[in-house]
């Protein structure tokens, strides 16, 4: 998507060249994922001759929020706080969670319900059953 978003508009062809330095990736490689991408809605694509080309259908900035909020559910309780701890602590061995949002706390289990004393079930089995 970097390669992309920095073209604009590319073939596959193109975009691998814009990888090639950094990934060398086969040019099927680079066309399946583009496809995938197409079909996600990612990106558009467009039949232009022989050549489909692509461009952006998202922008960076949105796929950015959108793996940061993914990023701060599951590994941070919901909570920005926990992030923002977490990277001034300096890593896992110094970090203390804030306590859970309100929104995101586990509810304990209810206590399962129990006939009163003295009048306990019949739990003969029946042989019928058998």
């Amino acid at each position: 998507m970097k390669a992309l978003w920095a073209a604009g508009q590319a073939t596959v062809q193109e975009i691998r060249d814009g990888l090639l330095p950094d990934r060398p990736l086969a040019y099927t490689t680079v066309m399946t994922v583009m496809d995938r991408l197409a079909r996600k809605g990612v990106v558009v694509r467009e039949k232009k001759g022989r050549a489909h080309h692509y461009s952006p259908a998202v922008s960076e900035e949105a796929i950015r929020e959108r793996a940061l909020k993914h990023l701060i559910d599951n590994f941070f309780e919901g909570v920005h706080k926990n992030l923002r701890k977490y990277l001034e602590s300096g890593g896992a061995a110094n970090f203390k969670a804030a306590p859970p949002d309100s929104r995101r706390t586990i509810r304990p289990r209810p206590a399962p319900i129990r006939p009163p004393k003295g009048k306990e079930p019949d739990v003969r089995m029946d042989a019928s059953l058998l």
